[in-house]
């Protein structure tokens, strides 16, 4: 029963970005290193407490063997810890490295934007922005696929951009110019927070990301750019038709 609620992915839910998939490897790999360190250490304690118990002959005052000092065994506990850190600190570093690497020529672009209590997704090139509160919460939806520059801006205070089946978030903070490029891989709708305490209605602002096909993002951005106020109702024009075509490439 214990086994039945195990995966291969250790508790992490499926990615559905190749960041994500970065993420998971890395897990698996410290997840790993941890059980395994655990029966071995588990293991020396369950044999230390067997062989060296106290045998029953002994008397009241008897000690056993004294060792002052076994320089081998003592190098040996001292070198062999500081290389596992060493290499699970490299491997977490190749990880973050790759997450946090933005390409020069992101497919798409969108502004995310946080406020109390909502978010505010702006498409610069086609001319599209969607916004939701706490009342109605927003979608952001992305192509399959792309390659998906977020530039992440916060309106008042400190707020967090997480999506769970992505396995990455990043803060939005006022008067930092952060960013954040995803590559979804998996169509479907994804749940969203912000995952940062921000206030009062914190825990009701959030959004889900819709993750489409290029072709049905195309003609997304063709409704959205026929809503009622029409595209440019942010004041960013209809937008480059050009990109929008390269998306769907």
């Amino acid at each position: 029963m214990a086994l039945s609620g195990c995966s291969s992915r250790g508790g992490v839910p499926e990615p559905a970005s190749r960041q994500g998939e970065d993420v998971l490897d890395l897990w698996r790999i410290l997840l790993g290193a941890g059980i395994a360190l655990g029966v071995v250490v588990t293991a020396l304690v369950l044999w230390t407490v067997v062989a060296y118990r106290r045998p029953r002959s002994a008397g009241p005052d008897d000690l056993p063997k004294q060792t002052d000092a076994n320089i081998p065994i003592e190098v040996f506990y001292t070198v062999v810890p500081l290389v596992i850190v060493a290499l699970l600190f490299g491997l977490t570093m190749r990880t973050q490295d790759r997450i946090t690497k933005e390409s020069d020529d992101p497919d798409l672009a969108v502004e995310v934007t946080g406020f109390q209590w909502g978010w505010r997704f702006r498409y610069p090139a086609q001319g599209v922005t969607i916004t939701g509160d706490a009342n109605h919460p927003p979608t952001l939806t992305l192509p399959v696929g792309a390659n998906v520059r977020l530039r992440l801006v916060a309106a008042d205070v400190v707020h967090s951009f997480f999506v769970p089946a992505f396995l990455v978030k990043k803060d939005l903070i006022p008067g930092v110019d952060n960013s954040l490029d995803i590559r979804p891989t998996q169509p479907g709708r994804f749940p969203a927070v912000c995952a940062e305490f921000c206030g009062l209605d914190h825990w009701r602002m959030t959004f889900d990301v819709e993750v489409i096909t290029p072709e049905a993002f195309q003609a997304f951005v063709a409704d959205q750019q026929r809503v009622p106020g029409g595209p440019g109702s942010d004041g960013s024009g209809p937008g480059d038709l050009g990109q929008r075509a390269s998306i769907a490439s």
